[in-house]
């Protein structure tokens, strides 16, 4: 049975696909505002509703009724109980962490090592992390796993082509921990994940237009969200902003690229200029901010530099609305704000500059696990009764 666009099942699972959307994005709504924002009479979004109810994705609640004139509509909410795992592998620590479908972090879990991981070495990891939480995940609905990698990724199927970091290379990743693990996999690069975090939960919420720049102990890596979509290119490869040349030197980024913003601008320089030799997310901005001495600030004020020339080239090209800096970057940022906005400025079309707000990323530690959760949940959005399949 069709209605000209498609058949009924098709119109179905796209209505529940905007009405579960809607809430993802936005949070608790009423039900005659969710009439209003899809456009489908009370009655359509009460049925859509009572079947995403069914599938055990949201409940409803009596809203506040104080103040209001006749009978309230119900508020609709994402269960807390829908989660998804995400999980981020680091050159000296795995970090994977349980994460609602509301971008709430309920769970994080740190495995340090003391040498690089091969991908074999990450997979059982995070199997056996995964198998002690099994009585908790049996009672959440957990829609799978979304891991974020410091590279390359093939992401149609989750082959980590290039981790230069890692020493990975043509690494399966998404089959092979499927596998291990019995639930979906999703892999991509994590830059771009953090992209898709600040877009949907961070500083480019309710924007189109946004460019993520992260900074780790693996380098320097990038995502783009551009008309609201993320901007992976053909392959995923999309947003490499380490590897931009930003420079005349001979320094080598991990690629073996002369120059680049990734040789420029890096942790451990920032590292040994504080006479530290290893640093928390926020113990390094709180080591960094607390230093104002000369060796610092001149390394802070390069480092600076090469940023702003970057940024520009980045803001030129793609008109983003939001510049969100995360890792060390946001540190460096925080630095001396108005150094880096010079340093923008200097290389950048006024126009293009205009309206451009360049920021810390909101999400702070949090930013990496709210973005592979977000990778994870991708198939559950777009069709809510997978779940039950």
């Amino acid at each position: 049975m069709t209605n000209g666009t498609g058949t009924t099942e098709d119109v179905r699972r796209s209505n529940l696909s905007a009405t579960l959307g809607i809430l993802y994005r936005t949070g608790p709504v009423s039900r005659a505002a969710l009439s209003k924002r899809t456009g489908r009479n009370r009655s359509t979004i009460a049925s859509l509703v009572t079947d995403l109810v069914d599938l055990g994705l949201v409940e409803e609640r009596d809203p506040d009724s104080l103040g209001q004139v006749g009978r309230p509509s119900p508020v609709v909410t994402i269960r807390p109980e829908v989660t998804a795992i995400a999980v981020n592998p680091e050159i000296d620590m795995l970090t994977i962490g349980l994460v609602g479908l509301d971008g709430q972090v309920r769970r994080v879990i740190r495995h340090e090592y003391d040498r690089i991981p091969t991908a074999t070495e990450v997979i059982s990891i995070t199997a056996a992390v995964i198998s002690g939480m099994q009585v908790e995940l049996d009672s959440l609905v957990v829609a799978g796993i979304g891991v974020a990698v410091p590279g390359q990724v093939r992401t149609e199927d989750g082959v980590v082509r290039n981790a230069p970091h890692l020493g990975w290379r043509d690494e399966p990743l998404a089959e092979p921990l499927a596998a291990a693990t019995g639930y979906p996999v999703q892999v991509a690069n994590d830059a771009a994940l953090g992209a898709l975090a600040e877009h949907e939960f961070g500083a480019g919420r309710g924007k189109d237009h946004l460019i993520y720049l992260n900074g780790g102990a693996s380098g320097i890596g990038g995502g783009v969200i551009s008309a609201g979509v993320p901007l992976g290119g053909a392959s995923g490869y999309a947003g490499e902003f380490g590897h931009v040349r930003v420079s005349s030197s001979g320094l080598l980024d991990s690629a073996g690229i002369e120059g680049t913003l990734e040789a420029e601008v890096t942790r451990a320089e920032l590292l040994e200029a504080l006479g530290l030799t290893r640093a928390e997310p926020g113990q390094f901005e709180e080591a960094l901010l607390a230093d104002r001495s000369g060796r610092v600030a001149a390394v802070v004020d390069r480092q600076l530099g090469h940023l702003g020339t970057a940024l520009a080239g980045a803001i030129n090209l793609l008109n983003p609305q939001v510049v969100a800096l995360g890792g060390f970057l946001a540190a460096l940022h925080a630095y001396d704000p108005e150094r880096l906005l010079r340093a923008v400025a200097a290389s950048t079309l006024a126009p293009s500059l205009e309206g451009v707000r360049i920021t810390a990323a909101e999400l702070g530690a949090d930013l990496l696990m709210v973005g592979a959760a977000g990778l994870a949940v991708r198939p559950l959005l777009a069709d809510p009764a997978w779940i039950s399949r």
